[in-house]
């Protein structure tokens, strides 16, 4: 169970870097590049907050899970 959702977290978190680089059609080259990268930080920070909240979730997870292996043992 808790490799299953380790695979799930790991999963969530790549897919939240799909659309932060400009990139197919929207590309752009040189300074452009640079105005459109400082134009997009709105999406870097929800980027870091998704980040930070998947990763308080999955260090919670782990939490319970080893609180339910002592339960379980002991």
């Amino acid at each position: 169970m808790e490799g299953f959702s380790d695979g799930v977290f790991a999963v969530a978190i790549t897919v939240l870097v799909f659309n932060l680089l400009p990139i197919g059609e929207n590309a752009h080259t040189g300074d452009s590049l640079t105005r459109a990268l400082l134009g997009g930080w709105p999406q870097y920070a929800s980027y870091a907050i998704s980040f930070l909240t998947i990763g308080i979730m999955w260090v919670n997870h782990h939490t319970m899970a080893a609180h339910l292996r002592y339960r379980v043992v002991h």
